[in-house]
């Protein structure tokens, strides 16, 4: 079981192909961004409500409308996709283990339960630290290491394709 979700991966990928090139504003459509990533419009309409709830997208207007970034992709961090996508579940719950141990008979001693649990500590801590590492990182940061592994071209043959999707669609 994972603690961060499948829908979160997919948010960021397809929040990845919102990203402007120099400043100009990415408007796509749910349904293509679902055939581009192979996984079903309900699926990626979900995780768009969610975003969109959470002010990381908003919808633009018009038959052709799709979704834009509502901020900056460097104003928009992975841990506000996590928390949009998931919300902000936590990643141990201390169930009170120590009370419980045989030993100690009907009632455990106050040293064995007075302070936090030291587990639950350890759990916080680290829980602390990964939200702050994923506080760390934008979505603009992500766009330049994709941008700086993918092959020349790559942005434009997406650009492309999605720009045929969306002039077909108009037609129809």
């Amino acid at each position: 079981m994972s603690f961060i979700s499948n829908g979160v991966e997919y948010a960021l990928h397809c929040l990845l192909y919102l990203v402007a090139q120099e400043g100009d504003r990415v408007e796509v459509n749910v349904r293509d961004l679902a055939v581009l990533q192979g996984v079903s419009v309900e699926y990626l309409a979900k995780i768009f409500t969610r975003l969109s709830r959470a002010g990381l997208v908003i919808a633009a207007e018009g038959a052709r409308g799709g979704f834009v970034l509502a901020r900056t992709a460097d104003e928009i961090s992975f841990l506000d996709v996590v928390n949009a996508i998931d919300g902000p579940k936590q990643l141990f719950k201390c169930r009170e283990i120590r009370s419980r141990c045989a030993v100690f008979g009907s009632e455990a001693p106050a040293w064995a339960t007075s302070g936090r649990c030291s587990i639950h500590t350890v759990m916080m801590t680290a829980e602390d630290r990964m939200r702050q590492e994923l506080a760390a990182h934008s979505l603009a940061e992500l766009a330049g290491q994709v941008a700086r592994k993918a092959p020349p071209g790559f942005a434009i043959q997406v650009e492309s394709w999605l720009d045929h999707r969306k002039s077909n669609r108009s037609d129809s």
